[in-house]
């Protein structure tokens, strides 16, 4: 097959697979009920993608196994993670579904390790921007000519979530694809006419992006969706080398950016609530709750998803923390429900792979040479500030991980790829050896 069809053949699988892993195929849907609505594709349909993803994106991993390898090998910290989480059946009461969920890790997994080894920096950036931009006009037009899937009724009538299943999900996917927009490269555009088409696009994406946010109400994207264009406008214009004092200036950033997002998707509440009792919208009562059942199973925690499973007591039991007719799908801390699946050890592992691809994303953005070296350090605050007060990190199938991946083994991309060029170096230095005839 010509390079050139392949090519776009793999950049439109890329897309499907991001906009599946995104939820995009959820039209319809909302988790946001009890029981949760189905989507109007059909179950069988969704399967089909799900295993088309997983199937190709391990076969092309595959056929590329030397730099795939390569590329892998650049967090050995996070595999040892996939491996606990992918063992955690074992001490699940559920060891069966656990077992079987295990397969959503894989998906993931496979994807997000096909993402690094095959797309650059800047390719990846331009792949979540026609992925996001095809979903922010999808779920415009869902939610304006049908109200009835694009639109939550009664749990929040009028909000936006367009062809995703809640409207924190819409605003979540949104600030991803603003982003994107944000940081895609048109610098190195030819023409003048070119530049213009490019940063029209641009700030289209951007604008249109941000409405789709403020539509979906969700408050805790908008904030962190402000906080981060602060501080990549900040990373974009100050970028000192050397100094010891950046490094606790960044730490200072992150903490405060995870801290901020807690307080300005609350301070309405906290200033209304002075001297009360105050709980966040009830997440402190459930987390109370969380944090004592984390003191029964701390180091190895309950099994990936087995807390959460529909039929145990566990959702009833941290629902009723907040009102007794409420049943809890999540923790709405993605660290929290980290720790309840894997226990203490695994957020030491995951922080550890987190630090190390932190510092890395660091290095690459104050050495910045176009503004998708930004998207690392980008994605990695978003990921930290996002999961404050939702959990977006293990749960389900979801881009989150799967971006995670391909983030944290992209960083540091430009040494796997030398160490590519000196494994073909080596290859064709034996064949040749190989080919030589004696004289």
């Amino acid at each position: 097959m010509n390079k050139k069809y392949l090519s776009i053949a793999e950049t439109l699988f890329a897309i499907i697979g991001l906009t599946f892993f995104s939820g995009g195929f959820s039209v319809g849907a909302n988790l946001g009920t009890n029981p949760p609505l189905p989507g109007i594709i059909p179950p069988i349909v969704l399967s089909l993608i799900r295993y088309f993803v997983w199937i190709v994106s391990t076969l092309l991993i595959g056929l590329r196994w030397k730099h795939s390898l390569a590329v892998a090998s650049k967090d050995i910290w996070l595999w040892i993670l996939t491996t606990l989480i992918l063992q955690s059946y074992i001490w699940s009461d559920f060891s069966d579904m656990t077992y079987l969920g295990g397969r959503e890790i894989w998906q993931m997994t496979s994807f997000g390790l096909y993402l690094a080894s095959r797309f650059s920096l800047k390719e990846q950036v331009q792949l979540l921007a026609i992925t996001f931009g095809i979903g922010a006009l999808t779920s415009a037009f869902f939610a304006l000519a049908g109200p009835s899937i694009g639109q939550h009724s009664w749990d929040h009538p009028g909000a936006w979530k367009g062809i995703y299943d809640y409207k924190n999900t819409l605003g979540s996917m949104m600030v991803i694809g603003s982003l994107s927009y944000f940081l895609l490269p048109i610098q190195n555009l030819k023409t003048p006419i070119r530049k213009k088409i490019g940063l029209l696009l641009k700030l289209t994406g951007i604008a249109i992006s941000l409405a789709i946010v403020l539509l979906s109400t969700s408050k805790t994207s908008l904030i962190v969706y402000f906080l981060l264009v602060g501080i990549l406008i900040f990373y974009g214009k100050y970028r000192w080398q050397g100094k010891l004092t950046v490094i606790y200036l960044d730490i200072t950033v992150l903490f405060l950016g995870c801290f901020g997002t807690v307080i300005l998707t609350n301070w309405i509440n906290i200033l209304t609530n002075l001297g009360k009792d105050y709980t966040m919208s009830g997440r402190t009562l459930m987390w109370e709750v969380m944090l004592m059942r984390i003191e029964d199973r701390p180091w190895l925690g309950y099994g990936r998803g087995a807390f959460w499973m529909k039929g145990t007591k566990y959702p009833i039991e941290v629902g009723n923390a907040v009102t007794s007719s409420f049943i809890a799908p999540h923790g709405h801390n993605g660290f929290l429900d980290l720790v309840l699946d894997i226990g203490l050890i695994g957020l030491v592992l995951f922080l550890i792979s987190f630090t190390i691809a932190f510092f890395r994303s660091l290095k690459r953005a104050y050495a910045v040479e176009s503004s998708p070296d930004l998207w690392p350090l980008a994605f990695l605050l978003f990921l930290a500030m996002n999961n404050m007060m939702e959990s977006y990190l293990l749960r389900l199938a979801n881009i989150y991980w799967v971006l995670y991946i391909a983030v944290a083994l992209s960083v540091d991309k430009g040494k796997s790829v030398r160490e590519l060029n000196y494994i073909k170096e080596v290859d064709n230095l034996k064949k040749y050896q190989k080919e030589k005839v004696p004289i």
